[in-house]
């Protein structure tokens, strides 16, 4: 038992890191066209990722559990389908975050003035972001096969940080009236 628990923290230890550059990587190499609108900036929400809350609760497959006829045969389709689902609106949450942040990216570039903070906020938040989706795709692999569950609402919190700075940032350079 030992032996297993000291392979299960050296592969993590191997896998994490590398997982966490494959990640990067394909952040920073991703070219997307921006629908950098008022409209959109205004209509993008972190509502549209609140059903994510509800997918992976444990309470579900306890219920499922008390079923008559429930067969462990079912909570493991029951936790892969919610499982797809949620790597689903993963994919959606990592879209929208590197649209903001690449949103952020133009306008700190086109603003008349240095901005070093937003610079430092953009880099701090590309690689938290990484990071944290990492740890939650990991939790995924866990919940998908009955061990724990995962914990996602950090990297919401954090896109949700990133699209309000850039509603502010919009706003600020609408009202200054400096067309960015």
């Amino acid at each position: 038992m030992l032996q297993i628990g000291w392979i299960l923290t050296a592969s993590l230890i191997f896998i994490v890191p590398v997982l966490v550059l494959i990640r990067l990587t394909r952040n920073f190499a991703a070219r997307e066209r921006l629908p950098i609108t008022v409209t959109w900036i205004n209509d993008l929400s972190i509502d549209r990722y609140r059903p994510m809350l509800r997918l992976l609760n444990p309470e579900d497959v306890r219920r499922l559990r008390a079923q008559p006829g429930f067969t462990w045969r079912m909570a493991n389709k029951f936790r892969s389908q919610r499982c797809q689902l949620f790597r689903e609106y993963l994919h959606s949450l990592d879209a929208d975050f590197n649209r903001v942040h690449m949103a952020l990216k133009v306008i700190m570039v086109q603003s008349k003035y240095d901005r070093p903070d937003l610079a430092n906020i953009l880099v701090h938040s590309k690689l938290t972001f990484a990071f944290r989706m990492m740890i939650v795709e990991s939790q995924l692999v866990c919940y998908r096969y009955g061990i724990g569950a995962a914990d996602f609402t950090d990297i919401i919190e954090l896109f949700d940080a990133l699209r309000l700075e850039l509603r502010t940032l919009v706003r600020a350079e609408s009202l200054a009236g400096t067309g960015l």
